[in-house]
């Protein structure tokens, strides 16, 4: 009886990836176009992070190391801006103190490159990969997580169906 369930369960997952495969039509995140990635590092100033992204209207900013440029993890504009109005960050503050670290230990990380297709893209902002939840971005990196090449977000992939 389990293994009729897991079947069930697989074929409808195939069957959620052959809709959106017939969506996208082999489309990849490069058609996205994702913009470059704004990096911020964790003792820059908060303030100059939000001016960053106010520059360029983007909605989150990766966090790299100042010594190797490693992923350290992400601000989210939105979210900070909850911090600051709450009072529980200042823009004098440095970016670690209101940053979400990635989480690197017990999970799998999904990478995301420009080749990866965008049901693929789709599944993980829905929370269909890795069992995470819902995603609101992806830092899309080169194969071996090296570099970040950018940022797509749920709304670029949306904008991209219609």
């Amino acid at each position: 009886m389990i293994s009729v369930m897991s079947n069930t369960n697989d074929s409808a997952k195939l069957s959620a990836q052959s809709l959106w495969a017939d969506k996208y039509r082999g489309a990849t995140v490069e058609d996205l176009d994702p913009p470059p990635a704004l990096s911020s590092k964790p003792s820059d100033p908060i303030s100059h992070a939000l001016m960053s992204a106010f520059e360029r209207d983007y909605t989150h900013l990766t966090v790299v190391s100042q010594e190797n440029r490693a992923l350290l993890g992400y601000l989210s504009i939105p979210r900070l801006k909850q911090l600051l109005n709450e009072g529980k960050v200042k823009e004098s503050d440095p970016v670690e103190q209101a940053m979400l670290k990635f989480r690197r230990r017990g999970r799998v990380y999904k990478v995301i490159t420009m080749d990866t297709p965008l049901e693929e893209l789709e599944q993980f902002f829905s929370g269909g990969v890795d069992g995470s939840g819902p995603q609101d971005f992806a830092v899309v990196t080169d194969g071996s997580r090296r570099f970040v090449l950018g940022v797509a977000t749920k709304g670029d992939l949306d904008e991209f169906y219609v």
